[in-house]
């Protein structure tokens, strides 16, 4: 009997496919909303801002005119003491040369789409001081709320968002639906009436994946938060309202010698931005999504 693969598999080669499987995961989504963004060179960014209306009145003739005195106002980012997201891995020489993959980009793609995906978590959460880390929408002062009273979010709920932003003047061309999945399958459930099988929303054959909803484009991310109670809230934003001061994008370092004397590399990913309504008033949330 000859020696074949089955009675000593043992001595055969192994075929490695040189692909590395990724994991699924939330695309990062808040910067391709559509904010306004500022880059900066590390410093403060201040942006002025047009106080409330002046009161112009009628008068006659040779009476006098009533003066009046425009107030201003500013929205400052990036202060000095606004942290930065940081990580860092190292590896081995050997690793490196040994690895069937290209280990270097492969942990560069690791690396970097971790560090927007934490961007991604503060921007859409409800922590944050923006001092030492930046304030998430879901923490915004001034914003224009709505309670949902821990029921499930409906219809009338999403119109009456709507209105809050047309009743403030938003350019509701502009407006966008931030919300979670589980909000946008409660929506989609609901249908005509009692026992008819006809949903009320139904997808746009014509456009693949593109979701709206009363004319407006939904961005679903689980990244916003539920709170203690598995609440969650729902926003309504006119995006170009909101600005985001950018003073490094997700920026890879290969640090071939700092840990020379272990005969080892590193791979370092920063970045820094700061997040703030420019106008609070164009930016809805329905609170206490059951």
């Amino acid at each position: 009997m000859a020696v074949s693969t089955t009675t000593a598999n043992e001595l055969t080669q192994e075929q490695v496919q040189k692909i590395l499987v990724q994991p699924l995961e939330a695309k990062s989504l808040f910067l391709a909303s559509g904010p306004r963004i500022f880059d900066t060179n590390g410093s403060q960014v201040r942006v002025p801002k047009m106080g409330g209306p002046t009161t112009p009145a009628w008068h006659g003739e040779n009476e006098q005119i009533t003066e009046q005195d425009p107030e201003f106002d500013e929205i400052t980012l990036l202060p000095s003491t606004m942290k930065s997201v940081k990580v860092l891995t190292r590896y081995s020489n050997e690793m490196a040369r040994q690895s069937i993959v290209s280990l270097d980009a492969a942990l560069k793609d690791r690396l970097v789409t971790d560090v927007a995906s934490t961007l991604d978590a503060a921007f859409f959460g409800s922590t944050g001081d923006g001092i030492t880390t930046p304030k998430g929408m879901l923490a915004w002062e001034g914003v224009q709320t709505l309670d949902a009273a821990a029921a499930d979010i409906g219809l009338d709920a999403l119109v009456d968002a709507w209105g809050m932003a047309l009743a403030a003047n938003v350019d509701m061309a502009r407006l966008r639906w931030f919300m979670r999945p589980e909000a946008f399958t409660a929506l989609r459930k609901i249908k005509q009436g009692t026992g008819s099988n006809q949903y009320v929303l139904t997808p746009d054959a014509t456009q693949d994946g593109v979701f709206r909803l009363f004319g407006s484009p939904v961005v679903i991310t689980p990244r916003l938060p539920l709170d203690g109670e598995s609440q969650q809230s729902v926003v309504l934003a006119d995006m170009t309202q909101v600005a985001v001061a950018r003073d490094q994008a997700p920026t890879v370092k290969i640090l071939d010698q700092t840990f020379g004397d272990f005969d080892q590399q590193a791979i370092r990913v920063t970045a820094r931005y700061d997040v703030a309504p420019l106008n609070p008033e164009a930016v809805v949330r329905i609170e206490n999504v059951a």
